[in-house]
């Protein structure tokens, strides 16, 4: 099941509106292949986009920007992702940069491809997942 094989950390709480950079907590991802990142921003504009960096230290004080991870939100989209499958440094983060004022949703990482599953990603507070296999129907 994916949600054995994923662990899903909530990187950022949401942001109000502001054109200020937003960095999400530094994501270990020692013991998974890649790990996705997603968030929201409440207004589309090409000038509002995310991109991730990687660094060697736990702290990400030496943090540096990945080459081709930029993904713009456009006029249209207000969604964003980016996947980084087998980075070259354990620790990475994502920096979303918002030129015109908006809001910034809650920063989502999943990390994916456990060296050892099940995986839990009980977040106490942010995050209730359960799994179910071939459930009978009848009241939830």
């Amino acid at each position: 099941m994916l949600s054995e094989n994923v662990k899903i950390v909530l990187a950022k709480a949401a942001q109000t509106a502001a054109t200020t950079e937003v960095l999400s907590d530094v994501i270990d991802t020692c013991g998974f292949e890649g790990c996705i990142f997603m968030t929201r921003f409440a207004t589309a504009n090409a000038g509002n986009y995310i991109k991730v960096k990687q660094d060697v230290a736990a702290n990400g004080a030496t943090a540096a920007d990945l080459v081709g991870t930029k993904v713009t939100s456009g006029t249209s989209e207000e969604g964003c992702a980016i996947d980084i499958n087998r980075p070259q440094e354990r620790y990475l983060q994502l920096s979303a940069t918002r030129t015109a004022s908006s809001a910034l949703g809650e920063i989502w990482a999943i990390l994916y491809g456990p060296v050892k599953a099940p995986v839990v990603s009980a977040l106490s507070g942010t995050l209730a997942i359960e799994a179910h296999v071939s459930p009978a129907e009848g009241t939830a």
